[in-house]
């Protein structure tokens, strides 16, 4: 397991289970990575099919939504079994078992998913937004764009503070909800009733597919595979276990808040649109302007759109990290975290900006669908592959699931595939009746096809044994031998005139030796500097002039050849320029030791200036 790179690897094995104290505490440790797989199954993807079940149907297909809680409970706790015991996420081990074509096919499905899964959430947000503050949609979409930042500053402090947040978010979502129960007083008996199996007519039938299939997400089992590996536990088979049972209580405990969320919007339709006659509410915008007079409260509709906007929200901190997974996974490729969220994202407003902008705002609730029809698309692919790795005793070993659980999660797998791909179906007869266009049917018909074969290899491959060993070394080999490098017989040292240039000296010397020539570099950064350059004659210049002499004549002392040259502007590129028509062999640069805001008002250098010399930068701090 150590010659592979490791999922979310800035976070991996961060959270430590070993505590003393009372059990609970050590339970509790355990709990969080679930959490974060529950949003995406409030997301407000979800709210649209929960919509219209309530309001066409009333309380009768509760049933629908606790038996897709349960199929996602049973695949979400086999993804976390996969990453307790194999150590490795699902995209991880996509890789070590299918061919390398068929692998990046799985990837770009991957990608497709998580970028439909964030649209739907810009969707939700700015529909949210709109709902509560009449702001333009166009505008929503846009804002949504900041939350990138968020996230960015919720990875800077650490697993467990995301988990929190999170955790608060689903929450102010819940109890958004429990005051809307309140305030429809549902008929209770009418509730328990719908927890019995049933389906009135074909309507009904096709809107319980809808549940079921936009239940699953496949992001999520790729992200719960490498959530759990965050947690630090020993590779004993006691541990292990524990591990295991621990983890599904938290699977357990989180997707039934998720129940909780989607049935508390089905019972809202049912209680408050289904029970006056209103049987057509599927719209997110027609359920929140029929809110308030149906109920009497203007609190309905302004907590409706708290909801949606925390959903959205919430949902969007895990896009990333799934898209980190699979990039990471598959193509072994790591890019900045930051780009990543941004590249994620505008994948994602773009499209809709676009449709928005030209269609105007009667095509958001289509476009909701259509990111829906994309999530049903990619499940399968994501399914089938978990149910092989965790029925595999050679991997697996004691810990491989049992023929009973074997049963089970292949039926799920059937049902779910079969759901889908007949939405996806149905979907594709839709546009081609639609657009009739020869040109677009070919090209669905094709892809259509393509997918049922890729299906069809993805079940076959690991059964016919045609596994292949794939290297899943994220690094070049390792070298036992140590490199010959060059002497520095020329420093260079960028001197600030602040606290941290007698550090940069002090390591200068050390690593010196007799003969080695010393280079000694300053921007002056004064206003009359930048504008009149040689010309200025400033206190500040006639200052840092005497600085420079005093440094020159302290090297001279000890011996050493020095040069000196002092810049104007642009310390990053005057830096790197001097470094390069003197040749030298090394920079050293000192740290102000602020970072983050502070880099931005006070400026950063280090980071941008390693990027422009091709030697090497000792910082000093």
């Amino acid at each position: 397991m150590n010659n592979q790179h490791k999922s979310l690897e800035e976070v991996h094995q961060s959270v430590e289970t070993d505590i003393k104290g009372s059990r609970f505490k050590k339970i509790l440790s355990f709990f969080g990575p679930a959490y974060l797989i529950s949003v995406g199954y409030m997301d407000p993807g979800n709210w649209a099919t929960d919509l219209a079940g309530g309001s066409q149907f009333g309380y009768t297909l509760i049933w629908v939504l606790l038996m897709s809680n349960m199929m996602a409970l049973v695949l979400q706790s086999l993804t976390a079994r996969l990453g307790i015991v194999w150590g490795k996420d699902l995209a991880q081990c996509n890789r070590e078992t299918y061919p390398k074509k068929m692998n990046f096919i799985l990837y770009i499905l991957a990608e497709i998913a998580i970028a439909a899964c964030d649209l739907a959430e810009v969707l939700g947000m700015a529909i949210g937004l709109n709902l509560l503050f009449g702001l333009d949609l166009l505008w929503g979409v846009a804002i949504s764009f900041l939350d990138t930042f968020l996230l960015l500053y919720l990875q800077r402090l650490g697993m467990r503070k995301m988990e929190m947040f999170i955790i608060g978010l689903i929450f102010m979502i819940g109890m958004c909800f429990l005051v809307e129960m309140i305030l429809a007083q549902p008929d209770m008996a009418s509730i328990a009733s719908g927890f019995i199996p049933s389906i009135p007519n074909t309507a009904a039938l096709y809107i319980s597919i809808g549940i079921i299939g936009a239940t699953v997400m496949p992001h999520n089992l790729y992200l719960h595979s490498a959530l759990v590996q965050t947690r630090k536990i020993n590779r004993d088979e006691s541990s292990i276990r524990k591990a295991l049972k621990y983890n599904f209580w938290d699977t357990a405990i989180a997707l039934n808040l998720a129940f909780f969320v989607n049935a508390a919007i089905l019972i809202l339709a049912a209680s408050v649109f289904h029970k006056n006659g209103m049987n057509n509410v599927a719209e997110l915008q027609d359920a929140h302007k029929l809110l308030a007079p149906t109920l009497g409260s203007e609190w309905a509709p302004r907590l409706f759109a708290v909801a949606l906007i925390l959903a959205g929200q919430s949902s969007t901190v895990t896009g990333t990290l799934a898209g980190q997974i699979v990039m990471e996974g598959y193509l072994r490729l790591r890019i900045s975290p930051a780009l990543r969220r941004m590249l994620t994202r505008l994948l994602a407003i773009v499209p809709a900006i676009l449709v928005i902008y030209i269609a105007g705002d009667d095509e958001v609730g289509p476009m909701l669908v259509f990111s829906q029809v994309l999530l049903s698309m990619q499940l399968a692919f994501a399914v089938i592959p978990l149910i092989h790795f965790v029925s595999d005793r050679k991997r697996m070993g004691v810990f491989a699931i049992s023929t009973g659980l074997k049963i089970i999660a292949w039926t799920i797998a059937a049902i779910i595939s079969f759901l889908n791909f007949q939405l996806v179906y149905e979907e594709i007869t839709n546009w081609i009746k639609v657009f009739n266009n020869p040109w677009l049917t070919a090209l669905l018909i094709i892809g259509g096809v393509g997918l049922f074969v890729l299906l069809l290899l993805t079940v076959l491959y690991p059964i016919i044994k045609l596994k292949k060993k794939v290297n899943m070394e994220v690094h070049p080999p390792f070298q036992d031998s140590v490199l010959e490098t060059p002497a520095f017989n020329r420093i260079a040292l960028a001197l600030d005139y602040s606290s941290s240039d007698p550090l940069v000296v002090s390591y200068a010397l050390k690593l010196a030796k007799p003969g080695t020539q010393f280079i000694l570099i300053h921007v002056a950064e004064s206003a009359s500097s930048r504008m009149m350059e040689e010309d200025t004659d400033d206190y500040e210049k006639r200052h840092d002039e005497a600085r420079m002499s005093r440094y020159i004549q302290l090297f001279k002392d000890k011996g050493f050849e020095t040069s000196f040259e002092v810049g104007h502007r642009n310390r990053v590129k005057f830096i790197a320029k001097v470094c390069n028509y003197y040749q030298a062999d090394l920079l050293i640069v000192g740290s102000h030791g602020h970072r983050g805001l502070k880099d931005f008002i006070y400026g950063e250098t280090v980071n941008r200036l390693r990027h422009r010399v091709d030697i090497p930068v000792f910082i000093a701090q």
